[in-house]
């Protein structure tokens, strides 16, 4: 069921998910969105699934053209969305007719949006996932960024909830890039590789985002971190967040698109929260590295999902009580119900024994 149809594709607009799990052991990247926090709060607002496919829009996002009546949320950097040329907000679920155009700008905040749409973004699977791979140009449409006149489906649904038009995310719950971006590192996997002075100058410096950044990873430049003796080692694993320093002493992480093997040391790696937050650093972003253990990295990673929980307790706790009163109005006797759903108030009147005039409506 085609849902859109794009009238310009943006920058670089690709569909991903939470990405291809379990075959870099074939050689096969993960993918899958930058920032994963984002996709996975659009989808919730929808009542979709975590994993369901969005689009997510780099730097300026594309136009498209409603097919039919959608409910979306876009979540991320801040886009400036338009609706027929009308303001709408982000994060929040809002109601796209169809024939209606939905246009995301240039990123004023941030670099990366995401656009969840109700059911889901509904490309073919392959190996497990809907992402676009881009390296090796398979998933999401026909392996690339979109192109005028591509069409973008959905998984049929009975109808869009419209119930959910309104609901928004907490207020603070995604907080914006600081002026310095703090990442947390556990050292390795080749940490014995570096001199102390060299580990000392990657823990204490500031870094700053180049423009030589992509959906492999962020290079950063700064002070060189100094190695033993060299940089070169047999190529193992790149787990995502790995930072790889080269022959110039430059530290570069890696990201959704990286490959799966690598032949540099790498001196740490970055934590899965703050991964999603490097998702959306500009270049000249500064950088810089802080050193936590593997059981604050455990303690933080609960916090972190402790906060989706508490989303989904809030949006799936079921409706109160329905309250019901009987109603005359003049010689009309009714029975009118209110149901409390998600902050909002449902009135319906029943039994209604004559129609009102218009007196009585209001």
């Amino acid at each position: 069921m085609d849902a859109f149809e794009v009238v310009k594709p943006g920058f670089l607009s690709t569909v991903q998910d939470l990405g291809r799990i379990g075959y870099q052991k074939f050689g096969v990247p993960t993918s899958g969105a930058m920032d994963r926090t984002a996709l996975r709060a659009a989808n919730l607002l929808l009542d979709n699934k975590e994993g369901f496919a969005g689009l997510e829009a780099t730097a300026e996002g594309p136009t498209l053209r409603a097919l039919i009546d959608v409910v979306v949320a876009i979540v991320g950097a801040d886009m400036q969305p338009l609706v027929d040329g009308r303001s709408v907000e982000c994060r929040t679920a809002i109601e796209i007719r169809s024939g209606q155009t939905l246009e995301l700008q240039r990123a004023r905040r941030g670099l990366r949006a995401y656009l969840a749409v109700a059911g889901g973004i509904d490309v073919p699977t392959m190996l497990g996932s809907r992402s676009t791979c881009l390296p090796a140009a398979f998933g999401g449409v026909c392996g690339r960024a979109l192109r005028e006149d591509d069409r973008l489906p959905i998984s049929p649904i009975d109808r869009q909830p419209t119930a959910l038009i309104g609901r928004r995310l907490p207020s603070g719950w995604l907080k914006p890039i600081d002026e310095v971006l703090t990442v947390r590192v556990i050292l390795g996997l080749q940490e014995d590789e570096f001199t102390s002075e060299g580990i000392h100058t990657f823990l204490s410096e500031s870094y700053r985002v180049t423009p030589q950044m992509d959906r492999v990873g962020v290079r950063l430049h700064g002070p060189a971190i100094a190695h033993r003796s060299g940089a070169d080692i047999i190529s193992d694993s790149t787990p995502l967040g790995a930072v790889q320093v080269a022959a110039d002493g430059q530290p570069m992480i890696l990201l959704a698109d990286r490959q799966t093997t690598g032949g540099y040391t790498k001196i740490a790696v970055v934590m899965q929260e703050d991964i999603s937050r490097l998702g959306q650093a500009r270049p000249e972003q500064v950088v810089r590295f802080r050193q936590i253990s593997i059981s604050e990295a455990c303690a933080a990673l609960r916090t972190y999902e402790e906060r989706f929980d508490v989303l989904r307790r809030t949006w799936q706790s079921p409706p109160r009580e329905r309250g019901s009163y009987r109603l005359r109005l003049g010689a009309g006797s009714y029975r009118a119900s209110v149901d409390e759903v998600r902050g909002a108030y449902r009135v319906s009147l029943e039994g209604i024994e004559r129609e009102l005039d218009d007196a009585e409506e209001q």
